[in-house]
């Protein structure tokens, strides 16, 4: 028994990459699986169900802010040709006062074509502060005014 040797196990200086492929796919999973996606929320409205009559509204009970762009409205009282050109800030306070003198009074919104979405959102936004519950959201066709 004196002649026995031992051998030596020698420490190999590669990288196992057998079971990379696994590694990288389980990872892959995990992060798919416990990944949060954001909703976009978008405009939270509640909108009426559909009639089939249709009603008669007196012009003294609406008001129309024409969304212009870059943050210009314009304002029409009932069916008046007088056109009042505003700044959006200055919605609410408008609004809020029209809505004092009338609470049968429906808020128009008529956004042009070629308005930013940014633009509609803050006259809406401004309307919904003022208070108003019966706002009417339209596409501004020029030509036909």
């Amino acid at each position: 028994m004196a002649g026995i040797l031992k051998r030596r196990s020698r420490v190999s200086d590669e990288i196992p990459t057998a079971s990379m492929a696994d590694i990288a796919f389980l990872l892959l999973i995990f992060f798919l699986v416990t990944t949060v996606f954001s909703e976009e929320r978008g405009l939270s409205l509640v909108l009426p169900e559909q009639q089939s009559e249709e009603v008669e509204i007196n012009p003294k009970n609406i008001i129309t802010f024409y969304v212009v762009g870059d943050g210009v409205v314009e304002i029409r009282r009932g069916d008046s040709p007088d056109k009042q050109t505003i700044d959006f800030q200055q919605v609410e306070a408008v609004a809020r006062q029209e809505l004092a003198a009338n609470n049968r009074l429906i808020v128009s919104v008529k956004t042009a074509p070629d308005a930013n979405y940014v633009d509609m959102v803050n006259v809406l936004d401004e309307v919904k502060l003022a208070g108003a519950s019966r706002i009417s959201l339209q596409e501004w066709d020029r030509s036909t005014e």
